[in-house]
């Protein structure tokens, strides 16, 4: 999917909540041409928490934008271009939303198919509240945290400026569609890149605490960031073809 337009607006909230998730139990969910991107031996996966306002083509004003909560559910990719060139970015197996808008328009007019979900979401005085719930049943998100100064102790990175470098890389998705043979690529560009330490009190997820998927000890939290008022645009790339099987 390419030849779209630019779609721009704010990034009012982002949270990266941040999973150790065991490295052969991981891979089976990546799909052909994409490996693991390690980090001190430990892949790493997580689900991005993102509230986007003033959403809309680059041609339109703001005021014609778009205001949505939105999760994805992400893993940390490499793989290589036509030219042979290492890449690297996310593997999205799911994405939900709370806009009817992104629900309808991802993987048509937008890359990237979106579940509908309900959020509710308290933001006050750098605590945040999160409690996600699919219409379809298949996705629960739970998450108390609040703002920090001090990065997460026993996290796999040594540093924020480490994390951040991290995930700073993978700005480009590919997401799942309804088609089995094809794989839906969109890339954030921001202006600036600037994220902090969030503390996590609690996080639960339909995802990461599956135990067909990740029997117990097998993905374990590791740190949260968050990012706050981020002008930014999201470029859709080519889509990625996969192999049928006969």
């Amino acid at each position: 999917m390419t030849g779209l337009p630019s779609i721009t607006g704010l990034i009012r909230r982002r949270l990266l909540v941040n999973y150790r998730v065991d490295a052969e139990r991981v891979a089976k969910i990546l799909p052909e041409g994409f490996r693991l991107k390690l980090h001190r031996g430990h892949a790493i996966a997580g689900i991005c928490l993102i509230r986007l306002e003033d959403i809309r083509p680059r041609v339109l004003p703001a005021w014609a934008g778009v205001t949505s909560e939105n999760a994805a559910h992400r893993i940390a990719v490499l793989w290589d271009d036509e030219d042979g060139r290492e890449r690297e970015g996310v593997f999205i197996p799911r994405r939900d939303t709370s806009s009817l808008v992104n629900h309808l328009s991802g993987g048509r007019i937008f890359p990237g198919e979106h579940h509908l979900a309900d959020f509710a979401v308290t933001d006050e005085e750098g605590r945040i509240e999160m409690a996600i719930r699919s219409r379809d049943g298949a996705m629960k998100v739970r998450l108390s945290a609040r703002e920090t100064p001090d990065f997460t102790s026993g996290s796999c990175f040594r540093s924020l400026a480490e994390s951040s470098a991290y995930f700073e890389a993978g700005s480009v998705g590919y997401s799942t569609t309804k088609d089995c043979d094809r794989l839906d690529g969109i890339r954030l560009d921001t202006e600036v890149w600037d994220v902090k330490p969030l503390a996590v009190s609690l996080v639960e997820s339909s995802f990461f605490d599956d135990p067909r998927l990740f029997p117990p000890g097998s993905a374990v939290f590791d740190h949260a960031l968050i990012m706050r008022d981020i002008p930014h645009e999201w470029n859709g790339v080519a889509s990625r073809e996969l192999a049928v099987p006969a």
